[in-house]
């Protein structure tokens, strides 16, 4: 019967979406609002007490380990798309859609645009289909976060977008150039 079918209880680590420009999503009912140019569909996961990087194989140690590919997030895999081509790196991107997993250290993070798509974590990602890897220098700050959470902004209100990724006492910024 209908009223015998389950439903998935609530994820620990609900879905949210980022969009540039940032009201977007609202254009449907406020008015002056731009259509969407990028879009970020990810995992935001807790902290909760628990360090984000380790140095060893010990998931005790913390949720990822630093210089292995993670998901940005949990869950699925982290998704960007692209509504116009844009500069990434050195490379044009075409629009699309595209998978982003980052290897982090403790100095930089590295993400790797890929070309594969709706895959759970980072675990369908193969190197290969990397349509570009750009590396970008990873800020530590007092304010902590405590979950994951993707952003996206403009600093000179121009064609350059910036993927503003915090977690914990973490930051990193991706420039994307919107062609």
């Amino acid at each position: 019967s209908l009223f015998a079918q389950e439903f998935s209880p609530i994820d620990k680590s609900p879905m949210d979406a980022a969009f540039f420009p940032a009201d977007a999503a609202k254009r449907a009912f406020k008015k002056g609002v731009s259509e969407p140019k990028v879009r970020v569909l990810y995992s935001r996961p807790s902290l909760k007490d628990r360090n984000l990087f380790r140095t060893t194989e010990d998931r005790k140690d913390g949720i990822t380990q630093y210089g292995k590919p993670w998901r940005l997030g949990a869950n699925e895999s982290t998704e960007l798309l692209l509504m116009q081509d844009a500069l990434i790196g050195d490379t044009l991107v075409k629009a699309g859609r595209y998978s982003i997993v980052v290897t982090p250290t403790e100095t930089e993070w590295t993400f790797h645009i890929n070309s594969e798509n709706d895959g759970w974590g980072n675990y369908s990602h193969k190197p290969e289909l990397d349509v570009v890897t750009v590396s970008v220098p990873v800020k530590i700050v007092k304010d902590r976060v405590e979950q994951l959470s993707i952003t996206m902004y403009s600093p000179n209100n121009d064609n350059t977008v910036h993927l503003k990724t915090g977690w914990g006492k973490y930051r990193t910024e991706l420039p994307i150039v919107l062609k």
